[in-house]
Parts: structure tokens; sequence; C-alpha cells
């Protein structure tokens, strides 16, 4: 037996003993398993068997897919935004790693909405959208959790919330919420009224959890310290600008082309006003109000040919 196997044995031998477990046992449950595949370490027929189409016309397929795709690719952005916060004792260099992959995960989500702008028949989404109904992409919980976790939550209100002590109560004002009213009785549409019922709790809970570790609190704190380089800056307000400006206008680009149409524009499946919801330029979200001047933030939504 080689020197570096009796090594590795040994060290097996010291963590198993470690928590009163028998290491030969172990050994032998290694003996008797078999060779893991790519298709089960993957759940390749479970993942494959998750688009469910609710109507048999063929680009459906493309639009539940590409949204699955997408909620992936968010569930990475949480789990790197979570060890940014919860990283003691935190670093620059660390911090803009993490912003790097961000960044990128983003990068390719902006890039993807080609699927969607080009990628499917005009008629057919607009026949298979009405067997969706109220369901939207409003109702994406990861991505209103990406804003949360991102910023101070008082940067995600549509106006000050002076009286609102809690941020449960600051909850009703949040910016999401203004897009969300039926067009016609400007009454909380049935989507969002589903979404709160589901998620509202989740993500008040999140936002006191992330009061003081948001991406926004945790910048400022090596700010503070003299420890934020500029590399760090310029993913910030790269992440900035993706999230809040270049993703936003990618989805009202798909919704243009599917659902502007002269003398009227098509309602959204979820009763969204999405005219007036989805330009950056009047939502006005801001993550790091801090890295941008006056005349940025004046202009937000126009930036950098935008």
């Amino acid at each position: 037996m080689s020197e570096t196997l009796t090594d590795k044995l040994n060290q097996l031998e010291q963590k198993f003993a470690a928590m009163g477990q028998d290491m030969a046992s172990y050994l032998e449950g290694l003996l008797q398993a078999d060779y893991l595949t790519y298709w089960d370490y993957i759940h390749l027929d479970t993942l494959l068997s998750l688009q469910n189409p609710k109507t048999a016309y063929p680009d459906e397929l493309i639009f539940v897919t590409y949204h699955q795709i997408t909620e992936l690719y968010f569930k990475l952005i949480l789990h790197e935004i979570a060890q940014i916060a919860q990283t003691q004792p935190l670093t620059s260099a660390f911090f803009t790693a993490r912003m790097q992959r961000i960044n990128r995960y983003f990068g390719l989500l902006e890039d993807s909405f080609g699927v969607m702008i080009t990628g499917m028949e005009r008629e057919q989404f607009l026949n298979f959208r009405m067997a969706l109904l109220p369901s939207s992409g409003f109702q994406s919980v990861q991505f209103r959790q990406i804003e949360i976790v991102s910023t101070d939550f008082q940067n995600l209100l549509t106006e000050p919330a002076d009286n609102a002590n809690t941020l449960a109560d600051q909850y009703d004002y949040i910016y999401w919420k203004r897009g969300a009213t039926e067009l016609a009785t400007q009454q909380k549409t049935l989507t969002l009224r589903q979404f709160d019922k589901q998620y509202g709790a989740s993500l008040v809970r999140l936002a006191e959890n992330y009061q003081t570790t948001n991406l926004n609190r945790r910048f400022q704190e090596l700010e503070q310290d003299g420890q934020a380089t500029n590399d760090l800056r310029d993913a910030l307000r790269e992440y900035d600008h993706r999230v809040n400006v270049r993703w936003k206008l990618a989805h009202l680009r798909s919704a243009v082309q599917y659902l502007q149409k002269e003398p009227d524009a098509v309602r959204a499946t979820g009763g969204t006003n999405w005219q007036t919801y989805l330009p950056p330029v009047q939502q006005q979200r801001i993550f790091f109000p801090t890295l941008w001047s006056l005349q940025e933030r004046e202009n937000w939504g126009r930036l950098f040919g935008t």
C-alpha cells in the first residue's frame, strides 16, 4: 500500500473516530455502492420531467424552459450574495470576486432574452399565454429576494414611509406593488394578491435578516474602513446597472415585441400595467446610491446608451 493511501486511511479513521463511528462499516458501504453516473448526479430524468406546457402550442416549451433556466441562475446569484452577507471578516477581494460571478450570471441572463424577444412566434405566444392566467413573471420570488438582499429596504419603496415603523408596514410601499394594479379599477390584481399570500411574510423576514448584511451595507462597511477598492466599486456599479436598467429594458423589449399592438396594448397575463411598471426610467430603482453622481441618478434608465 502506498504511503499516500495509508495517510488517507489514517485521516479517515481519525475523522470517523472523532464522531464515534466505525470506519470499517463505512468502507463496506463504499465497497457495496455503485459508481455515480452523470444522470444520477444532476437528476437528469427529474429535470427533464419538469417542463409541462399547458397547451399544445410548440413554442410554449421554449417559454417554460427559458423561465426555469432563469430561476436557476437567480438561485446561483442568491447563493453568491449569501456568501458575501455571511463572510467574516469580509475582504474587498472576496466581495469583488463574488460580484464578478454575479455580473457574469446576469450578463448571461441579459443575453438570453433574445430567446424571448425573437425566439417564439408571436401568434403562438398570444394564444398559449391565455392558458397561463393569472400567473406572471412578476411573481418571481427569487428576483424579489435578489432586490431585497442587494440594498436597504427604503431604496425599494415608492415613497418615504415615514409612518411605517416596521419593515412589515413598509412592505406596503414596495415599488413593485405599484405595477400590479388592475388597469381599470386600480385595485390589487389577483396576481399580486396570490403573491403576497404566498411570499409576503417570508420576504419581510428576509428583509429583517439582511438589514445589516445586504450588499449595500456590506459595501458601506468596507468603504468606512477604507478597504473598498475601485474594482469593487466598478463591480457594484455594473451590477446595479445590469439589474435595474439593462435586465428590465430587456424585459420591456420582450413585452413590446409581443404585447404592443396599436391602438391598444395587449394586457399582461397578470393584469400588470407593464408600460408603466417595466421601464427603468419610471421605476428609478438604485441599489447603491452613493456610487452614482446626482446627474447619473437623475438620468437613471438613460445611461450608457440605454
